[in-house]
């Protein structure tokens, strides 16, 4: 074989090797996903293995007080240090284009970081998420009951300072395995960031491409005031069949609906 057809080999196989590395990164995407109340980024292990394997890259950030940050909890800790949190993992890791997802009380912080930084988002994914107009608080948004358990409960536990976690069945998890290993990753949530309000200079979504995800089965009773106001506000509604945290119960199926276009 002379040294021509070696060289045109080579080329060959070198063309070929490249070419999949092109494809991925001509439709690699950047999500940083937010978590809800009493869960931390651990919650989104399974999502961001199967996103990442597809060639996206993948950030799951603690909110202040919760998960491995535990230790900082304290009843400074507001709305405005959640945004904060994510506004600055944009800011610090220099991410643009990004797809911001917040689940649940994540919500909160997408909307904030969304009214701040509209410039380094490609689109809002609202997963079984609060829903916050400016100057509202979570409390202000549930249900009577639900607040006056939540109130006894963080003073009887903590003394004001936090809200204890319920059992993963609460979250609509029946599966064993799955909520043995989310019980004992629970940590209690910062009161301070349901009694304050949140700030938005902007509408909501600050008119950024914005979807919402309901769970469906079973349905999250305390978040119905919030799909009411996705109805009433015309955003897009997709639904998933499984209970309020997906990222554990359906991790496969979500990653799925994450990583559609149509999301």
């Amino acid at each position: 074989m002379d040294r021509r057809t070696l060289l045109t080999m080579a080329a060959a196989v070198s063309a070929g090797a490249a070419a999949p590395h092109v494809a991925r990164a001509a439709t690699a995407k950047t999500f940083v996903l937010v978590h809800g109340a009493w869960h931390g980024g651990w919650c989104w292990t399974k999502v961001a293995a199967i996103l990442r394997s597809r060639g996206h890259t993948v950030f799951t950030p603690t909110q202040t007080g919760l998960g491995e940050r535990s230790h900082l909890i304290s009843k400074s800790i507001t709305l405005d240090t959640f945004v904060t949190d994510i506004v600055n993992v944009l800011k610090w890791e220099d991410l643009r284009d990004v797809i911001l997802v917040g689940h649940s009380f994540g919500g909160n912080a997408i909307s904030g970081t969304a009214d701040q930084m509209p410039d380094r988002i490609r689109q809002l994914v609202y997963l079984d998420a609060v829903m916050l107009e400016n100057g509202q608080s979570v409390f202000g948004m549930l249900p009577k009951e639900v607040v006056a358990a939540r109130m006894k409960a963080a003073e009887e536990t903590s003394g004001g300072l936090s809200i204890p976690a319920p059992p993963p069945s609460a979250f609509g998890v029946a599966d064993a395995a799955q909520a043995a290993w989310l019980q004992p990753r629970f940590t209690p949530h910062p009161l301070g960031t349901y009694t304050s309000p949140l700030r938005l200079a902007n509408k909501v979504g600050n008119g950024l491409p914005a979807v919402y995800i309901a769970c469906t089965d079973p349905i999250y009773g305390p978040l119905q005031a919030s799909r009411d106001w996705v109805k009433a506000n015309g955003m897009k509604m997709l639904e998933i069949p499984t209970g309020h945290d997906a990222m554990v119960t359906t991790p496969e199926r979500l990653a799925d609906m994450l990583d559609a276009d149509s999301a």
